[in-house]
């Protein structure tokens, strides 16, 4: 049994105490053997003495502190790793996260690694230049949502966390070409980058950052308008042995030489999003399919419409790692596409299948891509007008135990479609 000092009054413990055996080094590699949080959380219960050893080697906190809290926690956790303080998108206290917060953050947590500011929509530059200034050690930052924050503040994170290897940044209207010339310089290590909505980022903002960032892994430019296959192709042939995944959801101005260029470069690819590119046609999909045969298991092509069953077919037939597929809105596609479906020799591992708004497809093709899918766990078949409900059950379909339908859009959608 432990005891501190409130034990030993009236001499109400007898014998040795097992603070009097163990130094606190013991008491830390005890600390480091428990198995969950919950265990780690009951440590610091015994006694003060454990509880200051179970502070101090906490390495990740998520709170909701104001001003002054934030200097009591940076006080008892003073080596945590990873701080999350990012706020709600409907609700936030008042009166949120500041830029006085930041300070207190940036000279109290000097072990600090990742940091989550997402939603603190109060925070400006000035803040950021505080972690810039003394967060050294930082390599992973999100500040998606903090809609006040501007080149000025991310370059000067920019220059002074030079091992940044994640940063997240959707929804922040004001960055530009000029923060990725700032991280192309200084954050050789980026492989994780947000850039959703950040619609100033052009080609010239992607061809700066991969002269310096070639080890991406990640690369999200949903909704980057501004964007075309110039930018693309830039991004593709530099980090072609890193590049993992890719999102362009809405990037209406990239086209089939995008494509190509993942075709050619990206052996490894693992996740394409091109929801809404439109100019996006079979032949360079074909291309694609043959490429990445061995790595692509998540494709998102909904309202890719210049899409048909030829290069469909060729997509099922080659990427058999594929678990993801959307090719809602892809009004071309007929039950002809799933042709190689059907016989016991090829089987897909299919988790997720998104066909809504197919007017083309009916449930014989359905059918086939059940004997091919014994692992579906979801279908959208949404606003198709030949798959009901009453016509797979007349044709005698039967799903997957576990696999949720969406006949009318009352099922929520899997988070990996995103």
């Amino acid at each position: 049994m432990a005891c501190d000092d409130s034990h030993l009054q009236n001499g109400a413990v007898s014998g040795h105490c097992i603070n009097d055996s163990l130094g606190d080094d013991e008491l830390r590699a005890v600390l480091s053997r428990l198995g969950n949080d919950k265990d780690k959380e009951v440590f610091g219960l015994v006694c003060k003495r454990w509880l200051s050893i179970q502070s101090t080697e906490r390495k990740k906190l998520c709170a909701r502190a104001g001003p002054h809290m934030l200097g009591r926690i940076a006080a008892r956790f003073t080596r945590l790793h990873e701080l999350d303080i990012s706020q709600s998108v409907s609700r936030s206290f008042y009166p949120g996260v500041t830029d006085s917060d930041l300070s207190v953050i940036a000279t109290a947590f000097s072990c600090l690694r990742i940091l989550n500011l997402q939603n603190c929509k109060g925070i400006t530059d000035n803040g950021l230049a505080a972690i810039g200034s003394s967060l050294c050690s930082l390599q992973s930052l999100d500040v998606s949502y903090c809609r006040k924050i501007t080149d000025k503040g991310l370059s000067a994170v920019a220059e002074g966390c030079r091992d940044l290897r994640t940063l997240h940044l959707s929804g922040c209207r004001f960055v530009s070409d000029a923060l990725m010339k700032a991280l192309s310089k200084n954050c050789h290590n980026v492989e994780e980058l947000g850039l959703q909505g950040c619609t100033n980022i052009t080609n010239s903002g992607l061809f700066f950052l991969v002269e310096g960032c070639r080890r991406i892994k990640h690369l999200d430019l949903n909704k980057c308008t501004n964007i075309d296959d110039i930018g693309i192709s830039s991004v593709s042939e530099a980090c072609s042995s890193t590049l993992r995944t890719l999102k362009l959801l809405d990037c209406f101005k990239v086209g089939d030489g995008s494509i190509l260029s993942l075709a050619n470069y990206c052996k490894n690819l693992e996740t394409l999003i091109i929801g809404g590119c439109r100019n996006i046609s079979d032949e360079s999909m074909k291309s694609l399919a043959a490429s990445c045969n061995h790595s692509l298991w998540k494709l998102r092509m909904d309202w890719c419409l210049h899409i048909t069953d030829s290069s469909l077919d060729c997509i099922i037939s080659k990427c058999r790692k594929l678990e993801v597929l959307d090719i809602g809105c892809c009004e071309e596609v007929t039950d002809a596409a799933f042709q190689q479906l059907g016989s016991e020799n090829f089987m897909l591992g299919m988790k997720v299948l998104k066909v809504s708004n197919c007017p083309k497809i009916t449930v014989e093709g359905v059918k086939k891509l059940l004997k091919s899918c014994e692992y579906l766990e979801y279908l959208d078949v949404r606003s198709c007008p030949l798959i009901t409900k009453a016509g797979c059950e007349e044709a005698g379909i039967q799903f997957p135990e576990s696999c949720k339908i969406n006949f009318t859009g009352s099922l929520a959608e899997p988070d990996v479609l995103v």
